[in-house]
């Protein structure tokens, strides 16, 4: 007999699988035939009607409560955890918590989906082992609740007498109550290192959790029955819903779904529940304690997948999701905006046209005119900081978007239109992170884009006003696009254009707080004490103009680096090469790419040398060469030879003639700074000076170093040159450089050969002569395109600036020329890029801005 009982033990463990299979299946089967005999006898109709009558208000708070009800699974994971050595936040372990709970809610399969779930959300710094024990320790208390509930039930239905009609099956109550008294017998008694772990202590927190779970699933499902209205016995209600958990349990379906609902139906027939309204209650507790929950387990589970999945490819979906999401939302909220502004503009028009009536039902709907053409504005103006990728622009959105959905759905509810609204929203959401920037600055091509856009709605809606008049109609025909329903809703679509236009500029002047970039003071002690640490460079001086800003690198919060910048739109012109410590020139430059990025500046790097633009097309440049700067190596310059003969009979006759040279050092007198200005205006000739990148007489500028000079017989000056220290004696170079038209011919030559000479004396080695505008820039038949119209410029416009000339006088004396580049972001448009620079350059040097330029920022200031 025993040897019989043991192969029997062996051939169901071998087909255990089978029999289980054959089990549920049989169950299946009969639910499915069980089902099919409740539905044919009841009335959809009723079903349709009893889900209408249910209020919003109460569909909500059971969609709240549906989620109360679930969060004491969450006690499962807080004791699995306390079994590992592993340490885990809260937050990680309440969304994998939920993820496991919800989803084992929907498909179980015995456990053994949240038995997979966890074992692979816990496993961090823990053997297979160990997790294996946690959750199957855990695992065993899942059912105690329920056994707990059984225990109630049993106490109510013969200690109370209520729910009579259920006592027929009440050995399943006996069951399941029988299972929380045997699971202490074993744990307590059975000496087993699998549970030298479980204090007491877990035991009572798993028991209470398991409990919680229980009575709070009951407890929903009861109250779903009391918001629907329905008058029953509610305790027999409870009775019925344990006797069903346990027979949903055994049939081993996931969530006990048909089996459960099967024997909830017939028992609340039995109660006197109509099959319809049994259907209806039964649906609201699938929804909102298993549906709702589940999908937000599946939205939890993608993003910890994603982020997985993100991790290991080193970000890249993740970026690719935003930047997708950030362009269908700046998309989006144009052609919403621009559709709008067509159909409060010109209806005929926009309702005539096939792609805008297909575009119009996903935009937002307004009660009239007015409020849809400030709406189609508000959308065009966060469209522009979307787009610009501002921070300040995402709440601006939510706001602007969360109005639009709620009139749009007041206006016109459809589940689709809900759904497609919900699916923006979570665009907005998901493009968050792109939006990074402090600062929008508004580039020439955004500008010239809203400003079509914008005055050409308002000149189109002037000749919509103008054809509909009475004046115009009388004598002409008005086309059916731009005819208008009356004067009067004209006037009010202009009126809501100007309102529009208002909030449109206090929109961008929000966007555009925050400048990191906006105007200083001349930090003059910062300059020096970087001048005087690691000396300058052939640009470095012209700092002292005062007419840049200047951007400091600091490392260790000790200035290191400087840069002299001036802002031209959404352009940051950078002039000439940085000044101080170079072995942080590569990380200075991406520390400002890094600043200027954030403020919204693109960075434009102007008469820098060969090095620098290959560091700067590393750092994503692209760059064309814009001169070149020619040196005189003072070691071999001399008057002697054939060559320079002309210049040696020169040097001679200013001799005879008295002509000397002096230099000249600051601070000057009053009445000097005059002598030179009569100079400098004689020089002028009531042309304005430019900056920037040249010097401009301004007395606080020339008392910052020294001036050499030419005095004639009589001893007055007739001419002169400023210097511009570098602060080595490695090159000697001048800025500006004046004389009186009465000069005598050649007297700049006495001065360069002047300063060749001081500067041979006194050690230096080279001469700048200053740059040769666009020389040998477009001369090979393979030059970039931009280089070739520049070099067109240089043949043909020497009339206007004198290039040719320029080149062909300094090359008299020139050892050797140094190419020097403008390096502009890829992608930039090369064109736009040298108008703005161009511009800059040729800006009026009194205050280093045009007046244009000047009225501009008062008015935004």
């Amino acid at each position: 007999m025993k040897d019989k009982l043991k192969s029997l033990a062996m051939f169901v463990d071998r087909k255990i699988a089978a029999i289980k299979f054959l089990f549920v299946l049989s169950v299946l089967i009969f639910i499915f035939f069980e089902l099919g005999r409740i539905f044919k006898g009841m009335s959809w109709e009723n079903i349709k009607g009893s889900i209408a009558g249910q209020s919003p208000a109460a569909m909500l708070l059971l969609a709240v409560l549906g989620f109360v009800a679930v969060i004491p699974m969450l006690t499962y994971d807080f004791v699995v955890v306390s079994f590992l050595p592993a340490k885990y936040s809260r937050k990680y372990i309440l969304r994998s918590g939920w993820i496991t709970n919800t989803f084992t809610n929907i498909a179980g399969f015995g456990g053994f989906l949240g038995a997979t779930l966890r074992a692979n959300f816990y496993n961090r710094s823990s053997t297979k082992k160990q997790v294996v024990f946690a959750i199957s320790k855990v695992a065993l208390f899942l059912l105690s609740g329920l056994s707990v509930c059984c225990l109630f039930a049993l106490i109510a239905l013969f200690g109370f007498g209520v729910g009579d009609q259920f006592e027929q099956y009440s050995i399943w109550l006996f069951g399941g109550a029988l299972y929380f008294p045997a699971l202490l017998l074993l744990t307590h008694f059975r000496d087993s290192a699998f549970f030298k772990d479980l204090s007491f202590k877990k035991e009572i927190i798993l028991v209470l959790g398991s409990t919680l779970e229980w009575g709070a699933a009951a407890g929903f499902f009861l109250l779903v029955g009391a918001m629907m209205g329905l008058s029953v016995d509610y305790t027999a209600v409870f009775i019925l819903y344990v006797i069903a958990s346990i027979i949903g349990v055994i049939s081993m379906v996931p969530g006990g779904l048909g089996s459960f609902d099967v024997f909830m139906l017939i028992g609340l027939t039995n109660l006197g529940i109509l099959d319809e309204t049994g259907v209806v209650w039964l649906l609201f507790f699938r929804i909102f304690y298993y549906i709702l929950p589940f999908i937000v387990g599946i939205v939890l589970f993608i993003h910890d997948t994603g982020r997985k999945i993100n991790t290991f490819l080193d970000g890249i979906p993740e970026a690719i999701l935003r930047k997708t999401a950030h362009g269908i939302l700046t998309l989006f909220l144009y052609a919403s905006g621009i559709v709008m502004l067509l159909e409060s503009t010109v209806p005929n028009f926009a309702f005539g046209n096939s792609l805008i009536v297909k575009l119009y039902p996903y935009t937002f709907f307004f009660l009239n005119q007015i409020s849809s053409v400030v709406f189609a504005f508000l959308l065009i103006g966060v469209a522009r900081g979307i787009e610009s990728k501002v921070k300040r622009a995402y709440w601006l959105t939510l706001i602007v978007l969360a109005i639009g959905i709620v009139n749009t759905l007041w206006r016109s509810f459809s589940p689709g239109m809900v759904v497609f609204l919900f699916v923006i929203m979570m665009i907005v959401f998901l493009s968050r992170k792109e939006l990074y920037r402090n600062h929008f600055a508004y580039s020439f091509g955004k500008a010239c884009f809203d400003s079509v856009l914008f005055v050409g709605s308002f000149v189109l809606y002037s000749i919509v006003g103008a054809v509909n008049s009475p004046q115009y109609t009388i004598h002409h025909a008005v086309p059916d696009a731009l005819f208008f329903p009356s004067e009067r809703v004209w006037l009010s679509g202009f009126l809501g254009l100007v309102f529009a236009a208002l909030i449109v500029l206090l929109i961008y002047r929000y966007l555009s707080l925050g400048d990191s970039f906006e105007d200083k003071s001349f930090p003059e002690k910062r300059v020096r004490a970087v001048l005087e640490k690691y000396a300058g460079n052939e640009t470095s001086h012209l700092a002292f103009l005062r007419d840049k800003r200047i951007f400091f690198f600091q490392h260790e919060g000790e200035d290191k680096l400087f840069f002299m910048y001036r802002k031209k739109a959404d352009k940051l012109i950078i002039m000439g090469e940085p000044v101080g410590d170079r072995s942080f020139l590569r990380i200075a430059i991406a520390n400002l790419m890094q600043k200027a990025d954030c403020a919204g500046y693109q960075l434009v790097f102007y008469e820098i040398n060969s090095a620098m633009t290959l560091t700067l097309h590393d750092l994503g440049f692209d760059f064309i060469k814009t001169g070149e700067e020619g040196y005189v190596k003072l070691s071999d310059f001399t008057l002697s030879g054939k060559k320079q003969r002309a210049q040696r009979a020169l040097m001679n006759k200013f001799e005879r003639q008295g002509y000397r040279f002096a230099l000249i050092k600051p601070p000057f007198a009053h009445e000097e700074i005059q002598e030179l200005k009569k100079i400098s205006d004689s020089w002028l000739d009531s042309q304005e000076e430019k900056g920037f990148s040249l010097g401009f007489f301004d007395e606080y500028y020339l008392n910052q170093a020294p001036i050499a000079v030419i005095r004639d017989a009589q001893g007055q000056v007739v001419a002169f040159a400023s210097l511009m220290p570098s602060g080595s004696k490695k090159i000697l170079s001048i800025d500006l450089m004046r004389h009186l038209k009465e000069a005598p011919s050649g007297i700049m030559d006495k001065i360069f050969i002047s300063l060749f000479e001081y500067g041979k004396e006194n050690g230096y080695e080279y001469f700048n002569m200053g740059m040769a505008p666009l020389s040998n820039v477009g001369r090979s038949e393979y030059s970039f395109i931009e280089e070739r119209a520049a070099h067109l410029i240089y043949e043909y416009g020497y009339h206007f600036y004198g290039f040719q000339g320029l080149r062909s006088y300094k090359n008299k004396y020139v050892t050797k020329w140094h190419s020097k580049y403008t390096a502009y972001r890829k992608r930039n448009s090369v064109l736009i890029t040298m108008l703005q620079l161009a511009s800059v350059v040729n800006q009026h040097a009194a205050t280093g801005q045009s007046k244009r330029a000047l009225m501009i920022a008062h008015f935004f200031k």
